[in-house]
């Protein structure tokens, strides 16, 4: 835009990033920059808070298709080909692109696929018997019934790296059948026969940078299988999909995808070949709950978007409530829809790479690029993927980030709505689809969902409330400065909502002593005394003390921390605070097992 002649705000020069970091640091009058501003998140990465054009000189671009060419998966379980052939045919029907059958025992290709255009529609089978002979029935079925054999898409999984790192099982009888599968699919360009899932890596807690790295080790040990089976490197190469599971760290989880096809396309060059291979997204089981499980509608959102957005050539959506029942039509046909909408009426199907060019994005995934080949690397140096799993060096690299995770969210510093944050206190939930808690297994990775120790917490309250046909009660009783003991109110009521007590709203008081009688009487199981800092310096102690001459039994606790009272208070019979640095699984466990005691105290 001009104006006489003059380019609009020409009159200002241009800013360096060093000024405007200068700058910074005056407003921050000493803070540190680093601390206060950089994040630094799980694959311990730096993230600024901003970026300039003088990003740019390090960035890798990586450009890919836009989404009018994604293909929309709809995973089938076949319990029989006539059933399944009907759920496909519906799935076609409602705009799924994609067909994954997953195959227990060898069933008729025919019936199986009887009415679906495989010149239109990508098919894969997830195989789990390692039985080549389906495959060959698969590809005489294709060819009957394809006009071009580049028309075919799709991909076969034997699950060879899914199985060993889950269940600790691989043999070479796997590798055999999976060369045989590699053989028979020669003749189609377009369909994929060699599936290296990393998928797993990140459902049992891993960062992006694991995920990426662990991925390319699992793929080097089946390239080195198939070249002892007498299988060329550029077959390997152009028969090749790859399947990871996307995250709900929005920018970051497309950084991930452009960084691994940065780090494929060297590793490639390094085998002297160019790389020919189809990236799909699954949507993680580590981000979904059972609790609020309408949230993981928009948790999917987000994570096809970031897969869309990192260049996958396909998605595969799991259902809303897939981690507590069988999925319905009715959400199965939401998640085919979430990929629809986006790539039609989002526009993410008119736009190639929008994200091309983001300094943000591009730096990203440039450093997560590089941190990978660097693990990557590690492993390698350590004998490789298979040594190092069986010296169980990757799953103890796993566990330490999943532990930080889960630490995080118990802190509630990382948060999960519906589990660690805004709970829904309407929502009612079955003890029996909640989580007992995880059981980890250092030789194995476990998919898990971040919320399995919250849901354990959870687990308690129901199991109490159908012992006792009653929710245990939390009332927040507050007096003192207006704003202050709203706000510590509000705090409390998301706090504890967690716990699946009911929350009363709060009920406050011009008078100490009135709140301390008036809560000590009332029919609640848990009391939270909700003021300001000033307000408990003056009163607190005055109200544990009338509190507990009325009443010993009642869990008493004090949103704050007042440091410099705690231990008078304690001694008065304060059982606790909650404040931003609390616990959430020690917290709300302390008090459900003293409600626990009070209530068998009752029953006695």
């Amino acid at each position: 835009m001009s104006t006489n002649n003059k380019t609009l705000f020409s009159e200002f020069g241009p800013v360096s990033k060093e000024q405007w970091i200068e700058k910074v640091n005056v407003d921050l009058k000493g803070a540190d920059f680093d601390k206060k501003l950089v994040w630094k998140n799980l694959s311990k990465i730096d993230i600024q808070p901003f970026y300039n054009t003088e990003d740019k000189l390090k960035c890798i671009t990586n450009t890919g298709q836009n989404s009018q060419a994604l293909i929309n998966y709809r995973n089938i379980i076949v319990e029989s080909a006539e059933s399944a052939n009907k759920l496909a045919l519906k799935a076609v029907k409602e705009g799924i692109t994609g067909l994954l059958f997953t195959i227990y025992k060898n069933v008729l290709v025919d019936k199986l696929l009887s009415g679906i255009n495989l010149n239109e529609v990508a098919v894969s089978f997830i195989l789990q018997n390692n039985d080549s002979s389906f495959a060959r029935d698969f590809f005489d079925f294709a060819e009957q019934n394809l006009n071009d054999t580049k028309n075919l898409k799709g991909y076969f999984d034997l699950q060879l790296i899914s199985n060993y790192v889950t269940k600790g099982r691989v043999e070479d009888s796997q590798f055999d059948a999976l060369c045989n599968v590699v053989k028979l699919g020669k003749s189609y360009p377009n369909f994929k026969t060699i599936t290296i899932s990393g998928a797993n890596y990140l459902d049992a807690g891993a960062n992006q940078v694991q995920e990426v790295a662990y991925t390319l080790n699992s793929l080097v040990y089946v390239i080195e299988q198939c070249l002892d089976r007498d299988i060329h490197i550029e077959t390997i190469f152009n028969n090749l999909h790859i399947q990871l599971a996307v995250g709900s760290e929005y920018f970051v989880e497309i950084g991930k995808f452009r960084a691994f096809n940065s780090a494929l396309t060297a590793l490639g060059k390094k085998y002297g070949v160019p790389v020919k291979h189809m990236l799909t997204a699954k949507t993680s089981v580590w981000s979904k709950s059972i609790t609020d499980a309408h949230t993981n509608l928009l948790r999917a959102t987000t994570e096809t978007m970031s897969a869309i957005l990192g260049n996958v050539d396909g998605v595969l959506i799991d259902a809303y409530d897939k981690e507590f029942n069988n999925p319905s039509d009715f959400s199965s046909r939401i998640a085919g829809n979430i990929a629809t909408i986006l790539k039609e009426e989002s526009y993410f199907g008119k736009v190639s790479n929008p994200v091309d060019g983001s300094y943000y994005i591009e730096d990203v995934s440039t450093k997560i690029a590089e941190k990978a080949l660097e693990l990557f690397k590690a492993i390698e140096a350590q004998g490789g993927f298979y040594k190092a799993f069986e010296a169980e060096i990757i799953q103890q690299q796993i566990a330490e980030i999943r532990q930080e995770k889960i630490k995080l969210i118990s802190q509630r510093r990382l948060p999960m709505v519906g589990v660690n944050k805004y709970p829904n206190l309407m929502e009612t939930v079955s003890s029996e689809i909640l989580s007992s808690g995880a059981v980890e297994n250092s030789k194995l990775l476990t998919p898990r969902r971040a919320s399995l120790e919250i849901e354990a917490v959870r687990k308690v309250t129901e199991q109490i409330v159908e012992n006792t046909k009653k929710r245990p009660v939390i009332e927040l009783t507050s007096f003192g400065n207006l704003t202050m003991r709203k706000a510590r109110a509000a705090f409390s009521y998301d706090f504890l909502g967690v716990s699946g007590f009911k929350v009363l709203a709060e009920q406050s008081y011009a008078d100490v002593e009135k709140a301390a009688e008036s809560s000590a009487n009332s029919d609640s199981d848990v009391v939270v005394i909700c003021s300001s800092d000033d307000d408990y310096d003056a009163s607190a102690l005055r109200f544990v003390q009338v509190f507990r001459s009325l009443n010993t039994e009642k869990v008493l606790l004090l949103a704050g921390n007042p440091v410099n009272l705690l231990d008078v208070l304690t001694a008065s019979g304060l059982d606790g605070c909650i404040h931003m640095k609390s616990d959430v699984i020690q917290t709300i466990s302390g008090v459900q097992k003293k409600v626990q005691k009070n209530i068998k105290s009752l029953e006695v």
